[in-house]
């Protein structure tokens, strides 16, 4: 069960981040403006970045060992939905997160209003997933599944 338990750790801090994200910190960021938000999104993805790959691949490594040990199917997929969002930000986020970074970018162009507002929509992805994987590994060890 101790490997359950870092798994649903990791998970809920992953998917409280980035409920956090998608629904305060990124609003905001947009809220301010182009040219402000495309400047605060450099540090805040530098350090978010480094917190949420560690999480996700701690809580899919522990829940793919509970699952190796017997805990269960659901502990499975509720593992591999969190560490999916590892790769799908490296194919699908990551070449959007390149082009928020490059100092080239005009802060007031279209390009980087366009390229925020798809980065909010794809971050919900990783949201809702690491949202379900918490839900799932939570009701899980309360034995609802």
């Amino acid at each position: 069960m101790a490997l359950e338990l870092v798994a649903l750790l990791c998970t809920g801090l992953f998917a409280g981040a980035a409920v956090y994200v998608a629904l305060v910190e990124h609003p905001a960021r947009l809220e301010c403006g182009t040219v402000l938000a495309i400047a605060e999104f450099g540090p805040s993805y530098r350090r978010a970045a480094v917190m949420q790959a560690t999480l996700a691949a701690i809580g899919c490594a522990a829940a793919l060992g509970a699952w190796v040990q017997g805990r269960g199917l659901t502990v499975l997929v509720a593992g591999l939905l969190l560490g999916a969002a590892v790769p799908f930000t490296l194919i699908v986020i990551l070449p959007i997160n390149k082009r928020l970074l490059n100092p080239g970018l005009d802060p007031r162009s279209a390009e980087a209003a366009a390229l925020l507002a798809r980065w909010g929509r794809l971050h919900v992805v990783r949201t809702a997933a690491s949202s379900a994987a918490f839900l799932l590994l939570g009701l899980h060890m309360v034995g609802a599944f």
